[in-house]
């Protein structure tokens, strides 16, 4: 079933998304960091420091990303500002929960060379990444609706 009124949404505003939520959720996840391990956390060159480190640089932000697609229309604050959101590739209806974990489990996968997973989307025509495809997912957005005129030429 068509959608006039919808379109796929591309890399970049789907990259500017992800810059908004990882601007919005690194002050908490370092913050508590800090709070658990002191200020030496950045000095520690470990990847995990231990088993608050895990939960709070790895669960916490799946937990939080997983919920907000779920709870939240298929929207992360990132997705909202470029209005944008996360829908079934088959209904245009509201991702469950199964498919948001294998969507953001699809993240790392979409990772592996060089990121190949996420610029995937400037290739194809759905715009879907290797997690949307993974997961059964697209994103969308309303279609401008406004035509810009001017008064003289």
């Amino acid at each position: 079933m068509e959608h006039p009124d919808l379109e796929y949404v591309g890399f970049w505003r789907r990259f500017a998304a992800s810059l908004i939520d990882t601007v919005l959720l690194m002050p908490i996840v370092y913050a508590l960091a800090v709070m658990v391990y002191g200020p030496g956390y950045f000095l520690d060159a470990r990847l995990i420091k231990g088993g608050a480190d895990f939960v709070i640089s790895w669960v916490l932000p799946a937990v939080l990303v997983i919920w907000l697609w779920v709870a939240w229309s298929g929207q992360t604050p990132g997705k909202r500002v470029m209005g944008a959101r996360i829908v079934d590739a088959e209904t245009g209806g509201p991702v469950s929960t199964k498919q948001a974990i294998i969507r953001y489990l699809g993240y790392y996968v979409s990772m592996l060379g060089l990121f190949i997973g996420f610029f995937w989307v400037g290739f194809d025509p759905k715009k879907q990444g290797w997690h949307d495809h993974m997961a059964g997912t697209v994103v969308v957005r309303k279609k401008a609706s406004s035509t810009v005129t001017f008064a003289k030429g």
